[in-house]
């Protein structure tokens, strides 16, 4: 019998505390090559892209594979979202498909998830400190919700080129977070901010680089194309830069790929990946100016993680149906 979570069942399992611990995890595993991560593979159907991000983590006991699809006209032509996913977890002993679940609200969760642990381990421990998030969609609620649950925070900046969105954002996360929250009149208010989330659609740097102050925390997540970057090379120049993956950093990251292009940085300036920084391979944060970055890709280790623990969680519960396939 296989298990089938809708939406729904997901959002009605899923929090963002034990999705960082079950990310966590998966990242140490991931150092300690007790994790298989390959590749993600692409296929480009005439009207869109397929993406499918496979792998297995031994010691969670956990496999799976998602399946992402991007077609733009799906909106127009099919009423569908334009991006839609999927994910299946196997039974590791035995190969079969246990459960099929939705993928948005998982992929959402745990990229905010990544970051919160990152927040963890590279920003300063200070109470009542202050974020600035660049953008207001599903993406950088997620990220203010990962930074709340890792570090103690008094209030929060948000910036957007839409006044609705950020209204939207206000009233929503505020509610949520119990926080104040305040609408950013300029851009540049947020680099007044203690820890930095950028999780925007642009392809061109979102900030001068050298207005952020000693001592922040950046989490950038919203670019993931070669030629597209949140960060200009002055803020990668200045900061100790962490990874999800080298490997995806040097092909897929724009804000990397192009200050190492311009010759601004060398190969070397990629400090560790951040599985390195959970299991004490290298150090974190060792000062309270230096200025700590994290680049997230998105991995398929962190939806493996995450599915197999929304699928635990879904048992217990007694939710979703269950299919003979």
């Amino acid at each position: 019998m296989t298990l089938i979570l809708n939406r729904e069942n997901v959002i009605s399992v899923l929090n963002m505390k034990d999705c960082m611990d079950a990310v966590e995890h998966a990242f140490a595993e991931l150092a300690n090559n007790t994790a298989v991560l390959p590749l993600r593979i692409g296929i480009t159907p005439p009207d869109g892209l397929a993406l499918y991000m496979p792998a297995y983590l031994k010691e969670m006991g956990a496999l799976a594979c998602k399946v992402v699809t991007v077609y733009k006209n799906n909106p127009s032509k099919h009423n569908l979202p334009t991006t839609i996913g999927k994910v299946l977890l196997q039974d590791p002993e035995t190969g079969d498909v246990i459960c099929i679940m939705d993928g948005g609200y998982l992929t959402a969760v745990r990229t905010g998830a990544v970051s919160g642990v990152a927040t963890k381990y590279l920003a300063r421990k200070e109470k009542n400190q202050v974020v600035g998030i660049f953008g207001s969609g599903v993406q950088a609620k997620m990220q203010l919700w990962g930074v709340a649950e890792a570090t103690n925070i008094s209030k929060a900046l948000v910036y957007d080129i839409s006044e609705n969105a950020m209204n939207t954002f206000v009233e929503e996360m505020s509610k949520k977070l119990k926080i104040e929250i305040i609408k950013a009149k300029n851009p540049e208010l947020l680099l007044d901010a203690d820890i930095i989330c950028t999780a925007t659609s642009s392809s061109t740097p979102i900030f001068d680089g050298t207005k952020v102050k000693p001592g922040t925390h950046i989490n950038a997540i919203g670019s993931h194309t070669p030629n597209a970057r949140e960060l200009d090379t002055e803020i990668i120049k200045r900061s100790k830069f962490v990874g999800d993956s080298k490997i995806a950093c040097f092909s897929e990251a724009g804000d990397i790929m192009i200050p190492l292009k311009e010759g601004a940085i060398q190969e070397s300036h990629f400090y560790a990946e951040l599985g390195e920084i959970i299991t004490g391979k290298k150090k974190g944060r060792i000062n309270e100016n230096e200025i700590t970055l994290f680049k997230s890709n998105g991995l398929a280790i962190q939806d493996v993680a995450t599915a197999k623990l929304i699928f635990d969680k879904a048992v217990k519960a007694g939710i979703g149906n269950k299919v003979n396939i």
